[in-house]
């Protein structure tokens, strides 16, 4: 795979999809390139029929890799996964991948699209109150799965694509201000990921395209 030309990651800074796959990648130590999409400017550059090209959803990220062209964060993690498989990002334990991945699918499947651009754009007025209630109500469901199988990290003692979502989740419920001390199992694992590098370079601080207001 060393020979193979970098990786191309189309996101958007604050896209908590695209944070994840940045995520991703710096945990494997996969240098890549990014080319920004804004999802605001212009009315959305992800709404051009050129990007519709390279990812018929519109949304971000789209991932350039081994002469194939991808889209949806999970499958792209999991493409990483097994093309590049150290350092894993599953756990070598059946029971504990299935836990793994039902926590990455309880965050990008059941609180994450409830809270993207595109639907609180669609709510208008009351999305602040839309954003914290679904997060929240995800939020009391993963507290306690959680607490059943955390260690150090999500799932035990070592980072996984759990951990890759979870930090990005955080980010925007903070973003909506809801009240973290509910959750201390999410929010304690949450400080405890930030202090990695890999979180920390993958974080929407310091991408190419962060406005230099939001940069850290």
């Amino acid at each position: 795979m060393a020979t193979q030309a970098k990786p191309i990651l189309y996101g958007y800074f604050r896209s908590s999809c695209s944070w994840r796959v940045r995520t991703a990648f710096a945990l494997k130590g996969i240098d890549y390139d990014q080319v920004p999409v804004n999802l605001v400017k212009d009315g959305g550059q992800q709404l051009t029929e050129q990007y519709k090209e390279l990812n018929p959803m519109r949304q971000v990220p789209t991932v350039k890799i081994d002469g194939v062209t991808l889209s949806q964060s999970l499958a792209i993690i999991e493409y990483i996964e097994e093309t590049r498989p150290s350092p894993p990002l599953l756990p070598a334990s059946p029971q504990k991948r299935a836990q793994v991945r039902m926590i990455c699918d309880l965050i990008v499947s059941g609180i994450q699209p409830l809270q993207n651009l595109y639907l609180l754009q669609k709510i208008g007025d009351e999305k602040v109150s839309w954003a914290q209630h679904f997060i929240i109500r995800g939020f009391e469901a993963l507290e306690p799965i959680l607490k059943q199988t955390a260690g150090k990290f999500c799932v035990g003692n070592e980072i996984s694509m759990a951990d890759v979502c979870l930090v990005p989740q955080v980010y925007n419920a903070e973003r909506f201000k809801v009240d973290m001390s509910q959750f201390p199992t999410i929010k304690g694992l949450n400080e405890t990921l930030l202090t990695l590098e890999a979180f920390k370079v993958s974080h929407p601080s310091c991408q190419p395209d962060t406005p230099e207001e939001l940069r850290a």
